[in-house]
């Protein structure tokens, strides 16, 4: 392999700090890592636009330059990650940007100020960055033409938008000596009906054939248990003729842990798969979607399985053992951090699904039905264990634990009210109320904890959206107590949220909708 690396995203609501990221590259290193990408939509600094990453922490010039340095030092490629295209979610929301905004977060293709930007951007990076290779972005760009575009240049062929666009991007980096490579989900989205991974896709030749000459193409997938899935993307890649990079995923997107299954269960057959068709530009992502909740370090012993697969190796307890002698941590400690998002199968059940659920609404409920009872209890009494033999990564485990201690009464709360309020059991409402305050207690201590995170890895900026999120927890327990004791005391008549029986979430229908008839849910 010619690069075997992390990207860490540092634009979803948090921007690392310096140190952190130098940290997180000391580990790297011990893992046979040799690149880093930083994923920065705007939280990077352009000369000539405040607004541009304004009040979201972006890295100064002399920052990045600190960090490429570093990095150079221990023999890892710190390479840019940026966005041309779409996901300039921040940015839109400034008006001083409004003319170079097609649709939601996507820019104007053709319009000259949106490539005097780029070209701004393509200035930062080769000031600050030593790397001549660039990740451009350009994905999941949905409604790309379908804006402001079509109002002023009509409809068009999209194939023709998108290379147009890709043709004037590259023409820019290689201005700056920058060589390109890019998420390429749209050419398959756009030949294949909006489906990035459909089965027996060919890209038309006349289309390939417009794609300029040297940009590679990166191939990202964080969602197959089969290797099947991944020759055949590989093969479909092969037939572009364009060079591959491939991107994983270590799944610290979906809460406050990650998702440990199904990051193994999806990378053991990805990285067989990439071993046997010879790429060598392989990336596993650390998004950071929803609000930055997960601290990466929460995923190193994914990381370094990972990387294991790669090399060939397979054997989990030698993999293990040889994380224990690397870090002297212990992966089955890391692995209980997991375990707080109540995962009983391949289907996603989020820490924050059950933190964030509305005590009286219960809109998540229907997943307390599907998953069962979760052992919250045991797991705070092991996490508060595995803190003490976690070393630097305390922190991390101290606020896993404070999650768990809440998710104990609040993981089926709403379900317990619900029942306890239709059987109009006295006995019950009365236990709630009671819980209420605990939970407030409970949510209190893992704020603080949370807090103590975030400020050790990142920068203050963002850190207001979780005081918002949590703050709206409290508040909602601390009214869901008012509301049962009124119901109890006969101040009220009623609780009307609860008189009404949540839906099940559209994707279960086929399984709930039973449930739902034979009054089970």
């Amino acid at each position: 392999m010619k690069r075997y690396g992390v990207m860490l995203d540092c634009s979803r609501n948090a921007v690392m700090k310096v140190s952190e990221v130098k940290r997180f590259m000391d580990c790297m290193k011990k893992m046979g890592y040799n690149a880093l990408e930083l994923y920065t939509e705007d939280t990077y600094e352009l000369d000539g636009e405040p607004y541009f990453g304004y009040m979201r922490g972006r890295y100064t010039g002399a920052e990045i330059r600190e960090m490429d340095a570093y990095a150079k030092a221990h023999g890892i490629e710190l390479i840019p990650c940026i966005q041309t295209l779409a996901h300039f979610t921040a940015i839109v929301r400034h008006s001083v940007y409004r003319d170079i905004v097609d649709v939601n977060d996507i820019l104007v293709v053709d319009e000259p100020k949106t490539y005097a930007l780029i070209e701004k951007m393509f200035a930062s990076l080769a000031e600050n960055f030593s790397s001549r290779q660039v990740n451009i972005g350009m994905d999941e760009a949905h409604l790309m033409g379908r804006g402001k575009f079509l109002d002023k240049f009509g409809y068009q062929d999209r194939f023709d938008v998108l290379l147009r666009h890709l043709r004037k991007v590259v023409s820019i980096a290689e201005k700056y000596g920058f060589q390109v490579h890019m998420w390429s989900d749209m050419f398959f989205r756009l030949a294949n009906h909006g489906d990035a991974y459909g089965k027996n896709v060919v890209i038309p030749a006349e289309i390939v054939s417009k794609i300029p000459q040297g940009v590679s193409m990166a191939y990202w997938d964080y969602y197959h248990y089969k290797q099947s899935d991944y020759d055949e993307m590989f093969r479909a890649y092969a037939r572009m003729g364009c060079p591959i990079w491939f991107f994983g995923s270590v799944w610290t997107c979906c809460g406050f842990v990650p998702l440990w299954d199904k990051v193994l269960q999806t990378m053991k057959p990805a990285m067989k798969s990439a071993r046997e068709h010879g790429i060598e530009d392989i990336f596993l992502c650390a998004w950071g979607d929803g609000g930055k909740e997960c601290s990466y370090f929460a995923a190193l012993p994914l990381l370094y399985a990972a990387k294991q697969y790669a090399d060939g190796n397979f054997d989990e307890e030698k993999i293990a053992a040889s994380f224990k002698e690397t870090f002297g941590l212990c992966m089955t400690d890391f692995e209980l951090l997991s375990k707080i998002n109540g995962v009983k199968s391949r289907r996603e059940y989020f820490s924050s699904t059950h933190l964030y659920n509305d005590p009286l609404l219960g809109i998540n409920d229907c997943f307390v039905k599907e998953n069962g009872a979760v052992p919250y209890a045991e797991y705070t009494a092991k996490l508060h264990e595995a803190k003490a033999r976690a070393g630097e990564f305390a922190y991390v485990f101290d606020c896993a634990e404070k999650l768990s201690a809440v998710l104990e009464l609040k993981y089926d709360f709403g379900v317990r009210l619900r029942e306890g309020y239709h059987a109009k059991s006295e006995e019950v409402l009365r236990t709630c109320a009671k819980e209420c305050q605990e939970i407030v207690l409970r949510t209190e201590d893992f704020y603080e904890s949370l807090k103590t995170l975030w400020h050790i890895e990142n920068k203050p900026f963002g850190f207001e959206v979780q005081t918002l999120r949590i703050g709206a927890v409290l508040q909602r327990m601390k009214d869901c107590k008012i509301r049962i004791e009124e119901y109890l005391e006969g101040r009220a008549a009623s609780i009307p949220e609860l008189e009404e029986e949540p839906l099940p979430h559209p994707e279960y229908d086929a399984q709930y909708l039973t449930l739902f008839s034979a009054g089970k849910v």
